[in-house]
């Protein structure tokens, strides 16, 4: 039975410290998740640069670098569903990377995505996917799972009818790679969620899921408005479709996470509203 998760990066800004945070977690627990997805770069000391850029971009680390995770996790009553690492840091100590892993007793690793780097490029992606190929035998050793996670970037052609996304599914050795499937991103990028998803199929191992619409309410200036993240239900995404298929190939978490615009401008409510729609498709 598939785990109902929360990524950490949702709750950077209510990490402030361990009180609040053990009290986020808890509200976490109380909403019906049963566990959390872990970022690295959240749980371990990283520089002002990291800290800064993510905060540009509206998701605020917190300050939970020094913090209890695992301790904390268990008082909640929440599991590590997962570990969200860079790749550089896999290829360079992957020995730091699964004992983290193994601290946190999660059994998958999860790179998120390339910073600074070419996808329409078509030798650099078939690199990235040797590299990945490399570092996911090197944790397999460990029994640690190696998946990549996609954003829209992926979505960039590297020949005329080939995206790099196309390439990192043909070119990674499903022994040693697979995916976590974040369909916000590919529905953004005017790309078919669900085509991908029975594309996977079973290497589709964890699923991200979020809505998108807007929250905009009465006339427009003009007929053109921003789409952003929703609370689960409240968009147009066809969600129901897309859990449904996620969890015919039996992943092992549904992952929620919404990247800001949330309701009342608090990730604890967000995440309580899109519950409901977890506890109604998964229960």
């Amino acid at each position: 039975m598939a785990v109902k998760a929360v990524q950490q990066i949702m709750l950077g800004g209510v990490c402030k410290n361990e009180a609040q945070t053990l009290s986020t977690l808890k509200a976490v627990k109380a909403a019906g998740y049963d566990g959390l997805e872990l970022n690295g770069f959240m749980i371990r000391p990283t520089s002002l640069m990291v800290r800064m850029l993510t905060r540009a971009a509206g998701m605020p680390v917190g300050k939970g670098g020094n913090f209890d995770w695992r301790g904390m996790l268990k008082e909640a009553g929440l599991c590590a569903v997962a570990l969200h690492e860079d790749l550089g840091s896999v290829k360079k100590n992957p020995e730091a990377v699964i004992d983290r892993a193994a601290e946190l007793l999660t059994d998958k690793v999860v790179i998120t995505g390339m910073y600074r780097f070419d996808y329409s490029d078509r030798r650099a992606v078939e690199e990235l996917a040797k590299d990945l190929n490399a570092s996911g035998e090197r944790l397999g050793k460990s029994g640690i799972a190696l998946l990549y996670h996609n954003h829209n970037c992926e979505f960039r052609r590297v020949e005329k009818n080939r995206t790099a996304y196309d390439v990192l599914i043909e070119e990674t050795d499903s022994r040693y790679v697979n995916f976590e499937l974040d369909s916000y991103w590919p529905t953004e990028a005017g790309v078919s969620a669900i085509a991908l998803m029975k594309r996977l199929g079973e290497r589709m191992r964890l699923y991200h899921i979020n809505d998108r619409g807007t929250k905009v309410t009465g006339p427009s200036m003009t007929p053109i408005l921003k789409s952003d993240s929703m609370e689960l239900g409240y968009g147009n995404m066809n969600l129901e479709e897309l859990i449904t298929q996620a969890l015919s190939v039996n992943v092992d978490a549904v992952i929620l996470e919404s990247h800001k615009n949330w309701a009342e401008k608090s990730p604890v409510k967000s995440l309580q509203m899109s519950a409901a729609f977890l506890k109604e498709h998964m229960d």
